[in-house]
């Protein structure tokens, strides 16, 4: 009998965003002057307090296995700041600490689906959700928003695509790749129904802190004991504290579920870095200004680039109010021409931007739309400012 390979995996599409952005490092490895708009991370280096944990845990010894599930110290760390940020009570018993907000969400999937259980993504949506259902035997369904919503889904849109096998619902706020944040008001709406359906809520959080014009960050877990018990907050130390390499995510949810994730872990992974626990009971417990810093310059580069976007031609978007992107619905360009090609599709518009004018953006067919891209702003002003320049210029040549 042949050798076969496995049918899941090669099922799964690779990352589009890890493509563009090893593509841009290579042109710059070339010596090309290419502005990468694609970084799903913070630019700025970890603050050095939680680097110092770091070296300090290092010079302590501790470098040994830890408990599977993380160590108490930032579990309850974790605990802390889900009451006094998120107003949500969990004891450490229903902490599980991961290598990173992918591998939480993993663990979530393989703890509460069956295969051929349905899980509501709402569209657009962060390109991994899927992949990860399926590898958990799950089936993605997808609810489409659009603009006029500010790319935001109902509950009533949501009841629409319930089914009996629907076991759970992705919630992403503030959100990638819109950077649009979930009121208060729609999320108690979705509450409802997520308690009158009976299923899980996968409430992915990891922008929380990333918030501007004066919004607020909501957990829906909070709003009552029925949806407490039915949510999975999803949330992690990279993108708010500049530690996407250290790769420490966690979840807060039922004992029930927490176990389950635990002994899933334990076999595939155990525990995370243990050098990297000590650095987040830091980041958690330290002095939070320079998360206020990184914020505010956040907020500052996008105030820069909706203002520079909206002088642009053959494209609209809606000012985003969390995260650190822009998605942008270039539709009208793709029905004109470049050189006297028609562009056609949303591939051909990111080939020409990075190979003539060196620009990476993210194509977004992979995030439910193929006829927008996404830009984020986790870059310098002036790295922004020559970027959209470029784009610019590629708009005014099309016919």
């Amino acid at each position: 009998m042949a050798l076969t390979l496995s049918n899941k995996a090669k099922a799964v599409k690779p990352s589009s965003t890890l493509a563009i952005t090893a593509k841009a490092k290579e042109l710059k490895a070339q010596g090309l002057d290419v502005v990468g708009f694609g970084a799903g991370e913070p630019d700025f280096n970890t603050p050095d307090n939680i680097c110092d944990a770091a070296i300090d845990a290092i010079h302590s010894g501790f470098t040994k296995y830890t408990p599977a599930s993380g160590i108490n110290e930032l579990k309850q760390a974790i605990c802390d700041k889900f009451k006094r940020f998120n107003g949500l009570d969990y004891k450490p018993s229903q902490i599980v600490i991961s290598n990173g907000g992918k591998h939480s969400l993993t663990n979530v999937f393989s703890a509460i689906l069956n295969p051929g259980d349905e899980v509501i993504i709402p569209a657009p949506y962060w390109l991994s959700y899927p992949e990860i259902v399926k590898l958990s035997d799950g089936v993605p369904v997808f609810v489409k928003a659009d603009k006029a919503s500010g790319y935001k889904v109902t509950a009533e849109q949501l009841q629409t695509a319930t089914t009996e096998k629907t076991k759970a619902l992705v919630l992403n706020t503030p959100n990638n790749p819109t950077g649009m944040i979930y009121t208060e008001e729609e999320l108690r709406a979705i509450a409802d129904y997520a308690v009158k359906n009976d299923i899980y809520v996968v409430a992915d959080e990891m922008y929380e802190n990333l918030v501007y014009n004066g919004k607020k960050h909501v957990s829906i877990a909070s709003f009552n004991d029925e949806i407490y018990k039915r949510t999975i907050t999803v949330s992690g130390l990279a993108k708010s504290y500049a530690m996407t390499g250290w790769r420490i995510g966690y979840t807060g949810s039922s004992e029930e579920i927490a176990k389950l994730m635990s002994s899933v872990q334990s076999h595939q992974t155990s525990n995370p870095n243990s050098i990297a626990q000590k650095a987040a009971v830091e980041a958690l417990n330290g002095d939070q200004s320079t998360v206020a810093k990184m914020t505010q310059a956040f907020d500052e580069r996008r105030k820069f680039m909706v203002k520079r976007l909206s002088t642009i031609p053959h494209i609209s978007f809606v000012e985003p109010d969390g995260a650190f992107y822009v998605f942008i619905d270039v539709h009208e360009a793709l029905e004109l021409s470049y050189k006297g090609k028609k562009i056609g599709d949303i591939a051909e518009f990111a080939r020409i931007l990075i190979e003539e004018y060196q620009v990476a953006v993210i194509p977004c067919a992979d995030f439910g739309f193929p006829d927008h891209i996404r830009l984020s702003y986790a870059i310098s002003i002036e790295q922004i400012e020559k970027g959209l320049d470029r784009i610019d210029s590629f708009l005014k040549e099309l016919k």
